[in-house]
């Protein structure tokens, strides 16, 4: 494990964690907060980016480990993990994959909210 690379990583995070936080507070202020436009639009952008990253990287610039670490998991991850979903699955369709794209795809958002409920409910039955 490269400590440098780590680092990076984690300031990347940091500044994509603050673009998200202060994304989420400017669209939901001109959008409201009714429907959660401000997730919805912060995946859709943290999408397009990472796949303009991920073209860039693999067809126009030969960046280090540290540069890709910093953008795509620091920066990138930081403001969405959706992102990083969002390539897996159509990594997973240009190999062919299609089924296990499906699969990853319904798995992880089923599997996610079925997730979320059970600890919710296990904090409102143990804590309350």
């Amino acid at each position: 494990m490269n400590l440098a690379v780590v680092g990076w990583v984690a300031v990347g995070g940091a500044l994509g964690t603050l673009a998200r936080y202060f994304g989420m507070i400017g669209i939901g202020r001109t959008l409201g907060t009714d429907f959660p436009w401000a997730v919805f639009l912060i995946n859709i952008v943290g999408s397009i980016v990472i796949g303009v990253v991920a073209g860039l990287q693999a067809l126009v610039f030969n960046n280090s480990e540290t540069v890709r670490a910093f953008v795509v998991v620091g920066l990138l991850g930081g403001f969405t993990t959706f992102s990083s979903f969002s390539l897996d699955i159509w990594l997973l369709v240009e190999r062919g994959q299609t089924l296990t794209a499906l699969l990853y795809a319904v798995g992880s958002v089923a599997l996610g909210v079925l997730g979320l409920v059970v600890g919710l409910h296990a904090v409102r039955l143990f804590a309350a």
